[in-house]
Formats: C-alpha cells, structure tokens, sequence
C-alpha cells in the first residue's frame, strides 16, 4: 500500500523539519522528491533535486513548478511544508511579522498550489496536501498570526478541494501538534512545553515520521477519495 513510484513529489521546506521528513517518507516510498526552499543546504540526499524559492514570490513559485517540470517532466504531488512562526502578543506584534507570517505560511501555500494545480487540472490527476496546524482551530497565546495563517490554510484547502475535484485533484490539510523536530525540541523543552504537553490527551509530542506518514497516505491512490479534509495529528489535544 501506498506506494508512490513513479510520481514525482515536490516539498516545500524541504531542508529542514517536518518538510526533509516528508521528503525522506515519499522518497521511501519510490517517489521521485524535488525539494524546494530558500537554501539546498540540508535538503535530504534521497531528493532527485533541489530548488531555491521564497514561495511569498509569485514569480519564483511559478519558476519552481516550471523547473521542477522540465527536470522530471511531471508534477504528481505537491506538499507545501513550507512555514514560519514568528511569535509575539497580540499587543505587541509587529505589521511586518504579521504581513510576514501569512506571506509564507498562507499566501505562499496558495501560490504554491495555484502553479502546480495548474499543471495538475490539465493533466487530470494530483494530490496537493497542505500543512496546517492544531493552531488552526485553537487559540494559543502569541500565536496570533500563525493561528490565523494555519486557519486560512484549512480554508483554502477546502476551497480548492471543491474547484479542482472534478478535475482528478485532491486536496487535503493535515494539522500537527507541536513536532519533535530540531526547531520543535528547542521551543518547547521547557516548563511551556511540560504544561502544554499535560494538555495533550495522548500526554506527548509527535515525532516527525508521524506528521511525513500522514502526508504519504493523502499522497496515495488509497486516499482517492478523502478531499477537502483535515487530518490532526495532535494527539487529541482539538478533541478537548
């Protein structure tokens, strides 16, 4: 099951965190990976190849897509990984750090999407899946505008799930607690992470494979039919 080869996968944030997982899992699972970020430094070796792009720019996301389609002549898959949290109260959050953060996490994702969905409709098949967060559905403190980017993309996923079904395209979200990446373990091993991590049911963090397996599954021929969802990966902390 869920076996991807002969797709071609392009990831975004794909040098670091959950993004290099993601692009580690479809790889394993015999996908061609085009990874793309603003660096190549620390893009996984199991890539096929690695593409510079602020995805906040809609002339590089288009020149992504376009390179990405004239070195495997395809785009199957694309998952928009691609993320950034800059924190601050309400009070105190700058206009940049807002206008910033919706940038990349939003704006970016639809851009993105908008690119490689075209190819996608053409063609007749694809499978586009965004991440989203539990911050989509849950007022956190100092988030802000990462709350309100991550909600934005659950709504621009439902939307284009609705438009580009018909044409053979899914489009799926899927929204972790907080991950155990680098980044992840920096942020939280603290005594904010103990108490946010007593308010997870399952009384834990996710690991990385944990997020990049529920990406390879809306990737798959088995999840055809799932479109316009949200997948939490949160532990049960939204069930609360």
């Amino acid at each position: 099951m869920f076996d991807l080869t002969g797709s071609v996968a392009l990831v975004t944030g794909a040098a670091s965190g959950i993004g290099a997982e993601v692009a580690r899992a479809l790889a394993g699972q015999g996908a061609v990976v085009a990874a793309a970020d603003l660096r190549t430094a620390g893009v996984p070796e199991v890539c096929a190849s690695a593409h510079v792009v602020d995805v906040a720019d809609p002339d590089a996301a288009a020149a992504c897509v376009e390179e990405v389609l004239a070195r495997h002549g395809r785009v199957d898959v694309l998952v928009n990984s691609a993320g950034i949290a800059l924190l601050a109260p309400a009070l105190e959050l700058s206009v940049e750090d807002w206008r910033r953060t919706l940038d990349v996490n939003l704006t970016g994702s639809w851009l993105m999407a908008r690119a490689a969905g075209r190819v996608m409709v053409e063609r007749g098949y694809g499978r586009i899946v965004n991440l989203a967060s539990q911050a989509a559905s849950s007022g956190l403190e100092q988030h802000a505008a990462y709350c309100a980017s991550k909600a934005g993309i659950n709504g621009l996923t439902r939307t284009l799930a609705v438009e580009w079904g018909p044409h053979g395209v899914t489009v799926n979200a899927v929204s972790p607690t907080v991950v155990l990446t680098d980044l992840g373990r920096a942020a939280w091993d603290n005594p904010a992470g103990e108490a946010h991590r007593a308010e997870i049911p399952a009384r834990r963090f996710a690991e990385p494979p944990e997020i990049a397996a529920a990406v390879v599954y809306l990737a798959s021929a088995e999840a055809a039919m799932v479109n316009g969802a949200e997948l939490r990966v949160d532990g049960g902390f939204t069930a609360r």
